[in-house]
């Protein structure tokens, strides 16, 4: 069973009509339900083609954070080869928010990084909810070191609300570590290729997505802060999030139209918590391309690619 967003209301009410169907149809194997099952699940497929071809910013940023979208986890398992876990900063602790690592993409070694939210209780204690501690960050930075001196490409997949901001992050010096992982994705001379799977917020995202290629699923959210945070520092009201997430523009589209992202991953009607596969598959099309185009420059025009990416936005708005 599907956990419904408040806006799925119709679609929740077919696809329980289905559900009691198919279980009458096993208690009695003399009803037929299948003529009216197939109906209902045309009038399914049409509710979601209707509701998703015209979701609000709010509505995106509700399903960026579904419980079942496909975390990290996921994409790491389905994509990469090989994939030997690295942890630690060697300075302080290792931080189970950013997963780091060396695998093969297709066939080529590269470097990935990664961050998880977790999909249960524990799972999401152990990550801290994909919020990364400093140590975090400078273990990316030790990722990326190693990434420039052995000329691994840079495979970042971005799903935070943002950086830790409790008392001991702060004490570590948080800032300091976003900002110079943010530095050092600048500073690399290997390809970088981002892709943000639901949520991209503020510098706790940018540390690690300052890329030559910046992607976005198509339900994906990318700002500077949460929606919550911006209606409490604007109008001092949490509550009026949803007039923010429309006023922020941190949609895909959004974005895209602002030169701030490269380019859109579709999702399925539904989703990616739908299509979970199909949607993996396509963001895995979507590096090999952008990794393949790259390919083609030198380290030293990698580095100037990725550089004059970020001197340029804003410039023709």
């Amino acid at each position: 069973m599907h956990n419904y967003l408040d806006f799925e209301k119709p679609i929740s009410d077919l696809e329980g009509k289905i559900f009691e169907l198919k279980k009458l149809a096993e208690e009695d194997e003399s009803i037929d339900t299948s003529d009216e099952i197939g109906r209902l699940e045309v009038r399914v497929q049409e509710a979601m083609s209707e509701i998703y071809t015209n979701l609000t910013a709010w509505q995106k940023t509700q399903v960026a954070r579904h419980p079942q979208r496909p975390h990290f986890v996921d994409y790491a398992a389905a994509l990469f080869e090989d994939f030997t876990p690295l942890a630690g900063d060697r300075k302080f602790a290792e931080d189970a928010a950013i997963q780091a690592g060396l695998g093969r993409f297709r066939g080529q070694p590269v470097a990935i990084l990664g961050q998880e939210k977790g999909s249960d209780t524990k799972s999401r204690l152990k990550h801290n909810f994909g919020s990364p501690r400093p140590e975090g960050y400078r273990k990316a930075i030790r990722i990326m070191e190693l990434a420039d001196r052995f000329n691994l490409p840079l495979i970042t997949m971005i799903d935070t609300a943002g950086a830790y901001p409790g008392v001991g992050a702060e004490e570590r010096g948080q800032a300091e570590a976003i900002a110079r992982s943010t530095e050092m994705c600048l500073n690399v001379k290997v390809p970088i290729v981002s892709v943000v799977l639901g949520e991209g917020g503020s510098g706790g995202a940018i540390a690690i997505a300052t890329g030559n290629r910046v992607y976005m699923l198509q339900h994906a959210i990318y700002s500077v802060i949460s929606p919550e945070g911006a209606a409490s520092i604007l109008w001092r009201d949490s509550t009026r999030a949803r007039e923010a997430a429309t006023n922020m523009k941190i949609t895909a589209d959004d974005l895209k139209s602002l030169g701030i992202i490269d380019g859109i991953i579709p999702e399925p009607i539904g989703g990616a918590h739908r299509h979970a596969e199909t949607v993996i598959a396509s963001a895995g099309d979507t590096i090999a391309a952008a990794l393949q185009e790259l390919s083609a420059l030198s380290p030293e025009q990698v580095r100037n690619d990725r550089r004059q990416k970020y001197l340029a936005i804003g410039r023709n708005l």
